[in-house]
């Protein structure tokens, strides 16, 4: 489903509409511990709700919003620019289109990442793995000697459903390690796709199905067998991280990578992403 700039602009005109929408969030069952009453009202000149009886809820308390001087409106709006894109929105963009200092743009478009972080059930059916490299600053190392060059920024390992969810986790190295992650996030009922990279040959030792196509011969696609969702998958991050963002601090590597993996896992999940956004800040 479609949620366009006009819609966004209607149902949120003001700061206090966006106040009222997380107060419909997280409130929504609300019964006052004092009076037992349901009702609530906006108390004047603060972000907080009151019942009849006085007590006080705050729907901005232990969310990323809390204690942040800028405008709730703007928050909003960032979330907006950042669930309706395919390759990201950099921090210079949200300054330029909301009007906030660039430290405050990067600040928001970093807290706003926290919440697309993935969890939950483990991966089920058919898993493509994959592990990638990253540079540091590849714009900057085409044009030093290799001896100069900032080097990598590190290593991404990436667990994708076939026609479903993608998970990634930054791994120190492409060793045996890269394997505790996929116990952790695929179920042993599933199917895993990889190339011939050797540490992956230790899976069905763990009891995972193992199917491999071998990219150094050539082969992509076998009785099908293959890495073609996750390696798409790569494309769009790599391309989003470098073209977008330009450079990549290491310790933020997965924290991009998380943005977009959320944002390829719900792409057709039926609901705006905006809304599911929002309903993690709730």
């Amino acid at each position: 489903m479609k949620f366009t700039m006009k819609q966004f602009n209607d149902r949120f005109p003001t700061s206090d509409a966006c106040l009222e929408e997380l107060k419909q969030l997280r409130f929504a069952d609300f019964a006052c511990p004092n009076c037992d009453s349901s009702k609530l009202y906006k108390v004047k000149g603060r972000s907080m709700y009151a019942s009849p009886c006085g007590f006080q809820v705050a729907p901005l308390s232990g969310t990323i919003f809390h204690k942040s001087s800028t405008d709730l409106r703007t928050w909003f709006l960032t979330i907006f620019l950042m669930t309706t894109t395919r390759s990201g929105v950099s921090a210079k963009t949200v300054e330029r289109m909301t009007g906030v200092t660039y430290k405050t743009a990067w600040r928001m478009c970093n807290q706003i990442r926290t919440l697309m972080q993935d969890g939950g059930d483990l991966l089920t059916g058919v898993v493509e793995v994959d592990e990638t490299y990253f540079q540091a600053n590849p714009r900057k190392d085409s044009r030093l000697p290799k001896g100069k060059r900032t080097g990598e920024a590190g290593i991404v390992l990436g667990m994708a459903e076939v026609g479903g969810r993608v998970r990634v986790r930054r791994v120190p190295n492409s060793g045996l390690g890269m394997l505790d992650h996929v116990y952790e996030n695929v179920s042993k009922s599933a199917i895993i796709h990889t190339d011939g990279w050797l540490a992956y040959k230790k899976l069905p030792k763990m009891g995972y199905t193992h199917a491999v196509v071998d990219h150094s011969i050539g082969q992509h696609v076998v009785d099908g067998v293959g890495t073609q969702n996750i390696d798409g998958f790569w494309n769009n991050l790599k391309r989003g991280v470098y073209g977008v963002y330009r450079h990549c601090e290491p310790k933020y590597l997965e924290s991009y990578a998380n943005e977009y993996a959320w944002r390829y896992s719900n792409c057709n999940s039926g609901v705006p992403m905006f809304e599911l956004l929002l309903s993690k800040v709730a």
